[in-house]
């Protein structure tokens, strides 16, 4: 997990054998599945972390940790 400077997000990792995106929010942790490389590299280079999560993150499937 990488910390990033956003005023949602907290830290971001992702595992690419698994094409899972793990996303640290400031109430909880949210694991992606079936993301593909690319979107987790916008994401780390996107003017906002929060939107581009919402625009086009949100639609994978996810499970919830804490």
């Amino acid at each position: 997990m990488l910390p990033v400077s956003s005023t949602n997000l907290v830290a971001v990792g992702y595992d690419s054998s698994a094409q899972e995106l793990t996303i640290e929010f400031n109430s909880g942790v949210y694991t992606y599945t079936g993301v593909p490389q690319f979107i987790y590299e916008e994401l780390m280079s996107a003017p906002s972390m929060g939107s581009y999560h919402h625009q086009k993150i949100k639609k994978y499937p996810f499970r919830r940790g804490y």
